[in-house]
């Protein structure tokens, strides 16, 4: 058996979870950020810039999501082969077919990405792309083993098509189909599935609700008679709470990256993701 050769670094845990299914015992993978907390705002701990300046290869969301915490981190590492245009940095948005592209940039529209939404891992469907593109850098950096990662990648994209069918099934099951979001996260996951999303409690991202704004949500969950409320596990639910009360609607807790709420693999992830919006 092979021993393990390159040292992973992703910065969050759903792209943790595919590369180590890709690489097996030829990688060591593991984690910057913890899902319990907003990817836009990591703490850039010392501990994190250890560990990568001992990197092979750096997996990133890419699309500005870790804009505010992870070049600093790079700097500090001073490690060659993960800044940006290296060989071992891969940033996986750039693969992407991203959506909610802004036409226009303004600090007025709060912390909108400029390259679109970021948030595309809530779509079960973008794992085998990101898989895809995970193969492809680990064969370019261990070439010697490229047969192994080509032979993980068919065994993975046989079981992922496999659940992606029983989760697509299960889906079109779903009989609620409007919802209001607190932050737009799950865009990805609400296009792919059919959802309209009426409005954002947040008026613009990173900027907190008005009363004003507030109770135009209101209006307009009463008016369009939204059964659900989307939150993620890191916003505050205060206005959310408030606005449940004030229309009926019932607030629904999903995670946005897998081991938020309680979710330890791939699978669980996406099927509590399910199990909170089915409900």
């Amino acid at each position: 058996m092979a021993s393990a050769s390159l040292r992973v670094e992703t910065t969050f845990a759903t792209f943790g979870a595919i590369a180590q299914k890709i690489g097996g015992d030829l990688v060591q993978v593991h984690v910057l950020a913890s899902p319990k907390f907003d990817p836009h705002f990591i703490v850039p701990k010392p501990s994190l810039i250890f560990k990568l300046r001992r990197a092979d290869l750096l997996i990133l969301n890419g699309g500005g999501l870790e804009l505010g915490w992870l070049p600093s981190l790079i700097r500090g590492a001073n490690n060659s082969k993960i800044k940006k245009g290296a060989k071992g940095f891969l940033d996986i948005s750039l693969y992407i077919p991203m959506i909610d592209v802004p036409s226009a940039i303004s600090r007025g529209f709060g912390d909108v990405h400029s390259k679109g939404n970021p948030h595309y891992t809530t779509d079960p469907h973008m794992v085998l792309i990101i898989a895809q593109v995970i193969k492809k850098k680990l064969q370019e950096l261990d070439p010697n083993n490229k047969n192994i990662y080509e032979k993980n990648l068919n065994t993975f994209t046989h079981k992922w098509q496999n659940y992606l069918n029983y989760f697509d099934g299960k889906m079109k099951e779903c009989k609620e189909k409007k919802v209001v979001q607190y932050h737009e996260l799950f865009n990805y996951f609400l296009k792919r599935y059919n959802y309209t999303n009426y409005a954002n409690i947040e008026p613009h991202p990173g900027i907190s609700p008005s009363m004003k704004h507030t109770v135009s949500i209101i209006n307009t969950i009463i008016e369009n008679d939204i059964k659900l409320i989307v939150i993620d596990v890191f916003h505050e639910t205060k206005t959310t709470k408030f606005i449940a009360a004030k229309t009926g609607a019932k607030v629904v807790l999903i995670p946005h990256d897998m081991g938020a709420k309680g979710s330890d693999t791939l699978e669980e992830y996406y099927l509590n993701v399910m199990k909170q919006i089915c409900q």
